[in-house]
């Protein structure tokens, strides 16, 4: 007879074993290790107890769970969940059921997890990598199955998302984590310097050339290059970007030696590139090198649930050991009445700037200056968020929210990029789409 604790044991994921009254009857190492309970203490214990600090069961919650789903309809799942682990830490967490059977006929639920984040990335800001809305799980999750790939990535998302940390997230997961992560802000970078950035320089190739400089692809060898902004790079530089994704081979400015380069590309953008292939500003066969996979970040009007714990966790990062600082459940409400354009970027500058206009650690609806042009009614604490009357597009909800910064900072461009975590070059370039000016 082979011994159950023996076998689980041989499993490289944790796993734990519930009866059908939520007890866990058995867990291997790993899960006992995660949530920091000796395999003897745990067995006795409720599942949601352990993994969820919590005395109801996940459904109860509004989690689906995979107990619920077993032994209510006899179906073993696949869902994702967060977990939180003996110091309180969130994690989020894919989990497949099993049904198991006893030699008696009883059925016992197999849970098997997968982690999605690498230790790895733990080192990595993780302030906008914190919620546990279906929206934000989801995409954690497929942002962990395309980071087992070697295929390029395109990341496509509203200004604020978070493309660079879902990047860094990707990178930490692959095989390319032991290589350097290197960044470039496309949009930034002179036209005429773009080639040099890429690929180096050859002493001499041009005025000004004094030394032998590596550029970017030499420098990211081995690891991850992350092109953010990928729709801005200027069309007559595009097919020399494309022969290196192509051969990984390429030559320094002014140089005659033929380089190569292992990298994987992760590549950025808040536009649509296929329409900027229609309109001859991008062209197609670069679109499918850097778009082997592409993935879409949800916007964090999509992901209100989770305002609550994201703006905890920046209110923490700003004010640090100074004291503390809460939101008003009224101005939570407001928080999650509003549509962010900026994303999570803007929810950090406007708590930036609450933490100093607050008083007595409790920032309320006033605190947070949301721009006239786009402040939501006002609500009362614990009210439900307003839903709008009629649906608006995001290109005039975005319209809307630039014009209030611009009346707001009465037209000063630098400031009305740096509230919307843009530069002013994009800024202009929206100026100029919605007709907008002072």
């Amino acid at each position: 007879m082979i011994d159950i604790q023996n076998l689980i044991d041989t499993h490289e994921q944790a796993f734990v074993i519930v009866d059908r009254n939520y007890r866990i009857v058995a867990a291997n190492w790993r899960y006992c290790d995660a949530y920091g309970i000796s395999t003897e203490a745990i067995v006795g214990q409720t599942c949601h107890s352990v993994s969820h600090h919590s005395d109801r069961p996940c459904h109860e919650n509004g989690e689906q769970c995979p107990h619920l789903a077993l032994f209510k309809q006899g179906e073993a799942v696949e869902v994702l969940h967060t977990h939180y682990h003996a110091d309180n830490q969130p994690e989020r967490t894919r989990i497949r059921g099993h049904r198991l059977l006893g030699k008696d006929g009883e059925t016992y639920l197999g849970e098997q997890m997968f982690p999605l984040e690498a230790e790895a990335g733990s080192v990595c800001d993780a302030m906008q990598m914190i919620g546990r809305s279906p929206a934000f799980l989801s995409c954690v999750d497929n942002l962990a199955r395309v980071a087992e790939s070697e295929a390029s990535v395109l990341l496509f998302g509203e200004s604020g998302v978070g493309k660079e940390l879902a990047a860094r997230f990707i990178h930490a997961r692959s095989s390319h984590k032991n290589g350097s992560f290197i960044v470039i802000n496309c949009a930034a970078v002179p036209e005429n310097l773009f080639e040099s950035e890429l690929f180096g320089h050859e002493r001499g190739a041009f005025s000004g050339s004094s030394g032998l400089k590596k550029g970017l692809f030499e420098l990211a060898d081995g690891g991850t290059l992350f092109l953010d902004e990928v729709g801005e790079i200027p069309l007559n530089l595009q097919a020399k970007l494309l022969r290196v994704l192509e051969t990984g081979e390429y030559r320094r400015v002014g140089g005659t030696q033929t380089l190569t380069a292992n990298v994987r590309l992760v590549s950025a953008t808040n536009r649509r590139l296929l329409d900027e292939v229609d309109a001859k500003r991008f062209r197609l066969d670069l679109y499918y090198r850097v778009a082997g996979i592409d993935v879409t970040l949800p916007p964090l009007r999509e992901r209100a649930e989770d305002l609550p714990d994201l703006a905890a966790y920046i209110l923490k990062r700003l004010v640090g050991n100074q004291g503390s600082c809460r939101l008003a459940p009224e101005a939570v409400a407001t928080l999650q009445a509003y549509d962010f354009p900026g994303n999570v970027r803007e929810l950090r500058n406007l708590l930036q700037k609450a933490v100093l206009n607050c008083r007595e650690g409790v920032i309320s609806t006033a605190d947070l200056q949301l721009p006239v042009a786009a402040t939501p009614a006002a609500q009362t604490a614990g009210a439900t968020p307003r839903q709008p009357e009629a649906p608006q597009s995001l290109l005039a909800a975005e319209r809307a929210h630039i014009q209030g910064l611009l009346d707001a900072h009465q037209g000063h461009r630098a400031r009305v990029a740096a509230a919307l975590g843009i530069t002013e070059r994009t800024l202009y370039r929206k100026l100029k789409q919605y007709a907008l000016g002072r």
